[in-house]
Formats: structure tokens, sequence, C-alpha cells
């Protein structure tokens, strides 16, 4: 026997008591590793002294290679300072939310709101920081070439690039970080191509992951890798409008 009026999970009068299951634990978005103030020097500036704080370096005495004459005192040297400065500046957003919304939402919407916020200073902050560093004089292209618009797409970071970049750092007497080693930024692509070398020693191998940096990855000719999403990508400015993303290599107190 055919039943006419079958009620089913699908029937429309009955569509009001077939609701979906709400989960409240809501899924988290997935977040960059901010990686690029770790090595800067960190200095407060105190209320109500301006806008601007002032670093300041030694300069270095050259060797001295003219012996000395018997009982005359040599003239003496005069000592120097290099200052570098920072002003600083306010950055900031809001998430407007309404009484209403708040009270009758089924999500605890202020307290996201403050999270959501609170990740987006941090990111701003690395990004600012990034952008900064970025902005340097001291830059060596790929493949040899002679300026970014020049890089193409075949023009990839190799550990023979690393070399160069140590050697110059060790010219310039720049100071090096933990284990004697300078430390370069790079993104997940630039990691790929160098885990390739033969030489590359993934993090794995040589340290306790208590004293590694945030986003280390791997070690090889004289850098510690550090690795983030966040690391800067020049867009369109190599040849043919190729994306050129940047390794940055550092020793200690390079910034701050």
């Amino acid at each position: 026997m055919a039943v006419t009026n079958l009620n089913k999970t699908t029937s429309g009068g009955l569509a009001p008591g077939m609701q979906e299951y709400f989960d409240r634990k809501l899924l988290r978005n997935m977040k960059p590793k901010l990686v690029h103030m770790q090595f800067g020097q960190k200095r407060p500036l105190p209320p109500n002294n301006g806008l601007t704080i002032q670093f300041r370096r030694w300069g270095e005495l050259g060797a001295s290679t003219t012996p000395l004459t018997e009982g005359v005192a040599p003239e003496g040297q005069m000592m120097s300072q290099t200052e570098v400065k920072a002003t600083i500046e306010e950055y900031g957003d809001v998430i407007y939310i309404s009484d209403k919304l708040a009270k009758t939402h089924l999500d605890r919407v202020v307290s996201e709101a403050q999270r959501q916020v609170a990740d987006q200073a941090a990111l701003s902050m690395d990004h600012i920081t990034r952008d900064v560093i970025n902005a340097g004089t001291n830059v060596l292209y790929a493949n040899g070439k002679s300026a970014r618009n020049a890089l193409t797409a075949t023009d990839l970071l190799t550990g023979k690039e690393i070399q160069k970049a140590v050697r110059m750092l060790k010219k310039a007497k720049a100071p090096k970080l933990r284990d004697g080693k300078y430390v370069c930024i790079v993104g997940p692509d630039i990691t790929y191509a160098l885990q390739q070398d033969e030489n590359w020693v993934k993090v794995s191998l040589y340290q306790d992951k208590e004293n590694i940096y945030s986003g280390e990855v791997g070690k090889l000719w004289g850098c510690i890798f550090v690795e983030t999403t966040e690391a800067k990508i020049f867009e369109d400015a190599g040849a043919s409008s190729v994306d050129v993303a940047s390794a940055l290599v550092m020793g200690a107190e390079a910034y701050g």
C-alpha cells in the first residue's frame, strides 16, 4: 500500500523544527609567525620626552703601528660617535559593535573583537619593522644582477648568494648573533630553495627547542635562517613585472 501523506525530514510543514546544530567552538584563523622585531634593539621613550629617540654608535680607533719615542708621549686620539635617530608614530584601528549586537549574538563578539585587534596590532608592528629594514641601502641582487628591476624568475637565492652576504657582513665587521652566526629572515619559497643545498642543516639536528629563535628553520653557510610568511615581497618589481622576494641577512644590533 502506498502512503500519500508521508511526513519526512524534507517536508515543508516541518521545516521550523529541522534546525542546524550550532557548535559554539569556533574555528580559529591561521596566524602568521611574526619575527622581524626579535633581533632589534629596544629602548623605552619615557613620557614627555618628545617624539625622537637617539641611538649612538662609538667609532673605532685604527691600529697604532708607529713605534714610540722614548720620553715622548704620543699625541693621543680623538674619540667619535655616530648618531642614529628614530621618530615615533602612532598606529591603531577599531571595531565598532552595537550594544544590541553584543547582547544578542550567539558568539562572544566583544572578546573576539579584542583578540582580532590585538592580533592586528602585532601584525602591523611586524610589517612596519619589516618595511623599515628592507629600505636599507646595503643590497645584493641574486645571480650578479645590478638592480631589482633586472631580476627574472630564474634568478634564485642560492647558497653562493648567502656566502656573498656573509662575506659582506664580515668585511664590515658586523657583530654576529647566536653561535657566532648571522641571521637571515626569509619566506617559505626561499626556505624551500635553500633546503635543496646539500649543506643545509635543519634545526632539529642541532638545537634544543628552548634555545632557538622564533621561526628558526635551519642554518647554512654561517647564517641561521628564520622563516615567516610575512617576509617582504616587492610585487611587480622585477623584470617583466615578476615579484621579488627579500632575504634579510643581518648581524647583531643591526636596527632598533
